[in-house]
C-alpha cells in the first residue's frame, strides 16, 4: 500500500509540473493571453486610425472644401483674385 501511495503522489508531481511549466502549460498560457490582449488593443487603434482615413477618402470624394483646404495649405495655391499675404518672424528680436 506504502508504495501505491509514493507512485500515486509521483504521478501526481509530475502531473502538476507539465500544469505548472510544460509545454501548453498555464505559463504559456497567460504569455499567449497578454499576446491577444496587446493584438487587440493594436487592432482597435488601426480601425480608429482607418476609420478617420476612409471619413478624408470619403470627404474627398464628395465635397469641395476639403479639396480645396488641401491645396491652400499643402500646395500654397490661391484664389484669382485673392491676395495672399505672408508673415515672416524676424530671427533676431529687435532692441
Amino acid at each position: 500500500m506504502r508504495i501505491l501511495t509514493l507512485i500515486l503522489l509521483g504521478l501526481l508531481c509530475t502531473l502538476q509540473y507539465d500544469l505548472w511549466w510544460g509545454k501548453n502549460g498555464l505559463a504559456e498560457y497567460h504569455e499567449a493571453q497578454s499576446y491577444v490582449t496587446r493584438q487587440m488593443h493594436d487592432n482597435e487603434q488601426l480601425v480608429a486610425r482607418n476609420a478617420l482615413l476612409y471619413r478624408e477618402i470619403e470627404d474627398l470624394n464628395k465635397g469641395l472644401a476639403a479639396v480645396e483646404e488641401l491645396a491652400r495649405n499643402d500646395l500654397g495655391m490661391i484664389k484669382p483674385g485673392e491676395t495672399f499675404y505672408r508673415l515672416l518672424l524676424a530671427d533676431k528680436p529687435r532692441p
